[in-house]
């Protein structure tokens, strides 16, 4: 497995054991009642389990499975890749920190990170498929391979 895709899978593999601590305290909060701020936690959590884990554990698997590109550049453009994984995760990391601020304290910075968050993370994805698009081809045909020859 190639760095970029170890990378996402791993960071997947991270989010989701953040998602399952915040996931505990909220399954403790709703027997005990612990405290109203918990419950900004929530969409922290449904965005670690989503994108997080789910989408950045897609792409890491879709950047290791899917067919190489060319002999000279096998995973096509790696550095548009890399920047896919800083704008995913840091719009990620954005959002998990400004959500529950947002909500506890309705102020101008803490709605402006959210849309820098949304920003980032909506890059992140159209960066992924830019670099992911190329690698999904068709088999040629017999007919096909037959007048290349």
């Amino acid at each position: 497995m190639f760095p970029q895709a170890r990378v996402f899978i791993r960071t997947a593999l991270v989010y989701l054991g953040c998602a399952l601590v915040i996931g505990g305290v909220l399954l403790v909060d709703q027997g005990l009642y612990l405290s109203a701020i918990t419950s900004a936690l929530h969409l922290a959590f449904y965005h670690l389990l989503m994108v997080g884990w789910m989408v950045q554990f897609i792409c890491g698997v879709a950047l290791w499975l899917f067919p190489v590109k060319s002999r000279t550049k096998p995973r096509g453009n790696e550095r548009l890749g890399w920047a896919a994984y800083a704008a995913l995760n840091s719009g990620l990391l954005l959002r998990i920190l400004a959500e529950p601020l947002h909500l506890w304290q309705h102020q101008t910075w803490t709605a402006g990170a959210l849309v820098a968050s949304a920003l980032l993370q909506v890059g992140g994805v159209w960066m992924l498929i830019a670099v992911l698009w190329p690698r999904v081809t068709a088999r040629p045909t017999k007919k096909e391979q037959a007048h290349t020859v």
